[in-house]
């Protein structure tokens, strides 16, 4: 059912605050630390071991899915305008750490890509073909 791919992506959601705030609390800062992220990962490592167990059924999937596919941009918005401000005005060394780690991300983007093409990788065509008339 839909429902429970739902009710997982809450679990994760749930979880990774309360693992946040934990990191929080253990270095002394009063706020979550990277609970979205780890909800995140959380999530992507859950769902891999329920499909590879077969324990996840078709509307399950679909159901986290969708709320991942609303979830992802919204989480990467708000991460995005966390304290803008405050890392402006804080000094170059924000801004210099900002854009070092915004172009590692860049670069790692063809590493990534070329790992995904391992035995796993399904080409999109044959994605397309077993979809069939249903996206028509």
């Amino acid at each position: 059912m839909i429902i429970y791919g739902v009710a997982l992506l809450a679990a994760c959601m749930l979880a990774g605050n309360i693992i946040g705030e934990l990191i929080g609390m253990a270095i002394g800062v009063s706020s979550n630390v990277g609970g979205v992220g780890l909800a995140m990962l959380l999530l992507v490592f859950v769902v891999y071991r329920l499909q590879k167990a077969g324990c996840l059924d078709t509307s399950s999937r679909r159901g986290v899915e969708f709320w991942s596919s609303l979830y992802i941009p919204i989480v990467v918005a708000m991460a995005a305008s966390q304290n803008v401000v405050g890392a402006v005005t804080g000094g170059p060394v924000a801004l210099v750490g900002g854009l070092i780690v915004v172009a590692a991300s860049f670069a790692l983007v063809p590493v990534i890509a070329r790992l995904g093409k391992g035995k796993y990788a399904v080409p999109l065509d044959d994605v397309e073909a077993e979809r069939g008339d249903r996206n028509a």
